[in-house]
């Protein structure tokens, strides 16, 4: 008896230092997404930076490989970082995202990107949540998701020099399916990385910033997609 009761205290106990986990890391991801909304607005509120940003064609490209560099620098090496370096790089980069999704605001209608926003929102939130309560493992999707992200990004190439519409609406949905199920995926495997006992170290810190920026990226990308399906740019 005194075992069941013990093992039912540590269940419960695992169980409430996940859900602590997780909240720190969507509150992480919210913190990035907010910081992202924001540049994004004020730089499209803003001729002078508009024009140091858009009025040179070469800004764009720099802005975009600085924000790959500082993915790949995140992702790589933080666990030689500290807690503050690591949130300070996974700032910076949602800080640059903002400057390049400025962009955004000005190619489609404030209604169209709402909508875009909520949408999202809604199918992210769903299945993160079925990512992190499911007991079906998940990790069967990985290689295909992989396979499938890299197919996207090999068409999205090609289509940049093809112009094909239709291979557009088809790396469009792909990426739909191929991002919601990374937001499950992804939410099981962070949940999946906690470690128990960690509460209030340096490590968990990192770990929460390194989940929060893998579902930062699935939902931004999500939101790309469903921005283009939903369309209702200015022109």
């Amino acid at each position: 008896m005194m075992n069941e009761i013990s093992r039912t205290a540590s269940i419960d106990s695992v169980a409430a230092e996940q859900q602590r986990f997780m909240v720190s890391v969507y509150n992480w991801m919210t913190a990035g997404l907010a910081l992202t909304g924001g540049m994004a607005f004020y730089v499209s509120q803003s001729e002078t930076m508009t024009r140091i940003i858009f009025g040179n064609a070469i800004i764009p490209i720099v802005l975009v490989i600085a924000q790959i560099g500082l993915v790949i620098y995140l992702s790589a090496g933080v666990q030689k970082m500290s807690a503050s370096q690591a949130t300070g790089v996974f700032l910076l980069y949602a800080g640059l995202t903002g400057l390049t999704f400025s962009a955004i605001f000005m190619a489609y209608t404030t209604s169209t990107i709402t909508s875009a926003f909520l949408v999202t929102a809604g199918t992210f939130a769903t299945m993160s949540f079925y990512g992190y309560t499911t007991k079906k493992d998940l990790s069967g999707w990985g290689s295909f998701l992989f396979m499938g992200l890299i197919g996207i990004v090999i068409a999205s190439v090609v289509n940049m020099f093809m112009h094909s519409p239709a291979l557009h609406w088809v790396v469009t949905y792909a990426g739909v399916l191929i991002f919601v199920g990374l937001t499950a995926y992804d939410t099981q495997k962070i949940k999946e990385m906690n470690i128990i006992g960690n509460e209030g170290t340096e490590e968990d810190t990192k770990e929460a910033i390194l989940g929060a920026l893998r579902l930062y990226l699935d939902f931004i990308n999500l939101f790309l997609m469903m921005l283009r399906i939903m369309g209702g740019n200015r022109d």
